[in-house]
């Protein structure tokens, strides 16, 4: 799977650990930032992971910052982001099981034993479609 991934400078070091897990699944990734703990506005960072995930560069993305929060309202601006706030694994195979998300959001206070389990079922859970599909269909169209 090709993934989009970015992070602010609060998420600098846990976008090197994402970035390993990805590596050792067997998956591609492109680096869109921040490169150092010099501070960047992460806005500009999810816009580029959403667009370039929206548009099918990408399957999928992960943003990361300080809690994850900013990078997810941030990247839902974006017509085709579906990013999800994920905390554990419950919430992260609902995000993508009723929602298709497509986004991972992280907050870097998360432990790397919590990373290890959340990223891996971010992108191997798949969407259930069903009642869902009618759900995002109508979000699709909140888009406008």
């Amino acid at each position: 799977m090709k993934i989009a991934i970015g992070c602010d400078h609060r998420g600098f070091g846990l976008k090197k650990y994402v970035i390993k897990i990805l590596v050792d699944l067997g998956h591609s990734y492109e680096d869109f930032g921040c490169y150092s703990e010099e501070s960047v506005d992460y806005p500009d960072i999810a816009e580029k992971v959403a667009k370039a995930v929206a548009d099918g560069r990408f399957e999928r993305g992960i943003l990361i910052c300080s809690t994850g929060i900013g990078m997810c309202i941030a990247a839902n601006k974006i017509a085709g982001s579906r990013a999800a706030l994920c905390y554990d694994n419950f919430c992260t195979q609902r995000a993508r099981k009723h929602n298709d998300a497509n986004i991972l959001c992280l907050g870097e206070s998360l432990s790397h034993g919590e990373v290890a389990d959340i990223v891996p079922t971010f992108l191997s859970t798949e969407f259930e479609g069903g009642r869902h599909q009618r759900r995002l269909d109508k979000i699709k169209a909140l888009e406008g």
